[in-house]
């Protein structure tokens, strides 16, 4: 049997209509569906799916985001084309099995006896023998000889002008056949199963059932009976989200437009969420602990769900998704990057907002985050020399061997503690998003506090380094900060580092070095006059870079190197004045002027300068926090799953028989001689064999057939 592309051929009077039959039961039209959705897998593969719109817009484009969602392209396996393709592909695909499989059966049953023998001449492995004895004999010899070697035969006698003759038809391999029909029932199967689990019957309730939609915000309890699909639908995935101590009952189906609320016959009560890390900060265990009821009859179960181990309850499924922040309190402090505000405490949780004012300006702080470990690679760059006294053969060889994705840099892996996240909006709705880690990080041989915040969320994270005082505190830079901003202070520091660095016998240069100090330390302050004339940008310009500008503006070209070097000099030796009056005006003792308080004063000038380019009036520094986590579980009734794993026993049993069983058919002509020198009987003999694929197994098994059967040496 050959198997072939058209389609079924209908005796219609409408051309159309025997047209459209033939080309939806063909093999090209069932190929080129399978081909669509192979693309459309690719695109649902590369694209993330069901996230939210303005995620598209940032980064198609309005135009393109726009476009994409009129294709559906951000849920494809839900779009109407995809399952209408689907449909399609699984009739298509029954069409070509019904049109085949009676073919395919008669062709299993089939010996093919009625060959003619000249017709065995035509194959490419044939060959010719006369054999002693009669044919009958000889017939039933070759038959044995092909039922031992596990091949299905049947004799059939003929008649011929020299006497009897007999014809050996021979069949093995004839499951390639059935992993024809095995594979392409599995694509049926597997079509099918993805269609009931999908959102086909989803978008029939809501098309015949009144459902909707929803695209507003409250409580869950107060969603309208429409948006809630009943406790029988047969179907459904959606999330669940349950925070400690808690529980739930309403899972939530995301639409690209919105949600659709499933109520579930249990509830989910989470006693426990636990986390386990590996050394390299990845979660290595996510597991829940949680406490089944059933709504119904009271009925409770116990039960851990983890990662690839889901629990199934009255038909549905729980599997452990993700885990979130459940609420967690924060104790944060607020801290001013400006003049006009003062530090304050604030109780926040994550998930909650608070308003903030300062007098006209209107701003609300939202708590987008808590991560508790926060482990990063501290791996040091390689020396420039090498000592051959330290060189260890061994360890180098096994740096460099085992996994692909080894490499001879090691990772000096170390938690740097907490971090919080949270969103700075103005009274227009603009948002602007921090990350501050609440514990001083170990940077080249520094103590700094890193300080996040980027702009939207498809960029990363730009971070201020504020280095850490004699307390291992913040107080000491934000003290130096306001400090920088009284001008009072500004000119007493100028005062005192005029009088330490100049000798009292010359008054003319003190005058000329407090001069340039004042001048220098109020460009770094932003408070200069002639800034207005230099100020470029949404920022207020201060700092280093007010510095350099100034510098560009009144400094010829060849003087300044030298120049820029001593403005350094006498900024860095004002700065610690003024550190030191701060510290006075705290109750604080005067620092020593060693190498740690000079490091400190080197690296608050860098970290003054780049705040300019904070843009926030006021940072939030988490002092204290309780955590309380949350599970996020999938649940999901999907009846078509065993459909589809069926679905993939055919398949793999059908590509398997397909590719590793081949079909052979043998045919030997046994046609009745005489022998010429004697005049006893003989046996003309004529062996043929075919096989579905030219292989060298089946010239092997054709020599071996040759032996076997005509008796002939190799």
């Amino acid at each position: 049997m050959t198997v072939t592309t058209e389609g079924l051929s209908v005796n219609s009077p409408s051309r159309w209509f025997s047209n459209g039959v033939e080309l939806l039961s063909s093999m090209r039209f069932a190929i080129s569906l399978l081909t669509i959705i192979c693309i459309a897998s690719v695109i649902g593969t590369v694209l993330k799916q069901q996230e939210p719109m303005n995620n598209y817009v940032n980064q198609f484009g309005p135009f393109w985001s726009e476009v994409f969602a009129k294709l559906s392209l951000y849920a494809v396996y839900s779009a109407w084309w995809f399952l209408l393709i689907l449909a399609f592909l699984v009739v298509s695909t029954t069409l070509c099995i019904a049109r085949n499989t009676p073919k395919i059966l008669t062709d299993l049953k089939a010996y093919k006896e009625n060959i003619r023998e000249q017709s065995l001449k035509a194959f490419g492995h044939r060959a010719e023998a006369t054999l002693n004895g009669d044919a009958r004999a000889q017939a039933e010899r070759v038959g044995q000889s092909l039922v031992e070697s596990g091949w299905k035969v049947k004799l059939q006698q003929r008649e011929t002008a020299g006497g009897e003759g007999w014809m050996v038809a021979a069949k093995a391999g004839t499951a390639n056949k059935l992993g024809y029909l095995a594979a392409h029932s599995a694509i049926v199967l597997i079509c099918i199963g993805g269609l009931l689990d999908g959102d086909l019957i989803v978008r029939a309730q809501m098309l015949f059932n009144g459902k909707s939609v929803f695209s507003g915000g409250g409580l869950i309890s107060d969603v309208p009976e429409q948006h809630r699909l009943p406790l029988s639908n047969p179907t459904f995935r959606g999330n669940l989200l349950v925070t400690e101590g808690s529980n739930a009952h309403v899972a939530i189906l995301s639409q690209p437009t919105g949600v659709l609320l499933q109520e579930l016959p249990f509830t989910v009560e989470l006693k426990k969420f636990v986390v386990e890390y590996y050394s390299t900060g990845m979660p290595k265990l996510f597991a829940s602990d949680i406490v089944l009821q059933n709504k119904a009859t009271g009925e409770t179960r116990e039960a851990r769900v983890m990662v690839n181990h889901p629990v199934k309850f009255m038909g549905v499924e729980i599997f452990q998704s993700s885990f979130d922040d459940g609420g967690s309190t924060l104790q944060v402090k607020a801290l001013p990057m400006g003049a006009d505000t003062r530090p304050f405490q604030l109780e926040g949780v994550v998930g909650g907002s608070s308003s903030l004012t300062n007098g006209s300006d209107k701003m609300t702080i939202e708590f987008t985050g808590l991560r508790v470990i926060n482990v990063e690679n501290f791996a040091g760059g390689t020396e420039s020399g090498t000592d051959v006294r330290a060189v260890d053969l061994r360890h180098s060889i096994e740096s460099r061997l085992g996994a692909a994705n080894k490499t001879p840099t090691e990772k000096h892996l170390r938690n740097i503690g907490p971090s919080f996240s949270y969103k700075l909006r103005d009274s227009a709705g603009q948002a602007t998003e921090f990350n501050n880690y609440m514990l001083p990080v170990d940077i080249d041989g520094h103590r700094m506090f890193l300080l996040g915040k980027r702009d939207s969320t498809g960029t990363p994270f730009r971070y201020l380094r504020i280095p850490a005082d004699d307390t291992d505190s913040l107080d000491g830079w934000f003290r130096l900060r306001a400090a920088l901003a009284d001008p009072a202070m500004r000119r007493q520091a100028v005062q005192r580092y005029a009088v330490g660095a100049v000798e009292a016998d010359r008054p003319d240069l003190n005058q000329a070095l407090a001069a340039s100090a004042e001048r220098a330390l109020a460009l770094f302050a932003g408070a200069d006059p002639s800034i207005k004339d230099l100020k470029a940008g949404p920022n207020p310009l201060g700092g280093l870079q007010a510095v350099s500008q100034f510098m560009e503006a009144n400094v010829p070209e060849a003087e300044r190197e030298r120049a820029s070097e001593v403005l350094v000099r006498i900024l860095n030796g004002v700065l610690f004045e003024l550190n030191q009056l701060a510290r006075e005006k705290a109750g604080l003792k005067p620092l020593a002027q060693d190498e740690a308080a000079r490091g400190f004063v080197t690296q608050s000038v860098l970290s003054l300068s780049d705040s300019f380019f904070y843009g926030a009036p006021m940072t939030f520094m988490m002092t204290d926090f309780t955590q309380r986590q949350a599970s996020v579980f999938q649940v999901s009734r999907a009846p078509g799953k065993n459909i589809v794993y069926l679905g993939c026993l055919f398949l793999i049993v059908g590509v398997f028989a397909m590719l590793y069983v081949r079909e052979r058919r043998v045919w030997v002509w046994l046609a009745p001689t005489r022998d010429a020198a004697t005049g006893s009987p003989s046996t003309q003999a004529t062996l043929a064999l075919s096989s579905n694929r030219k292989t060298m197994e089946a010239d092997k098994e054709f020599a071996t057939l040759r032996s076997r059967l005509l008796l002939l040496s190799e």
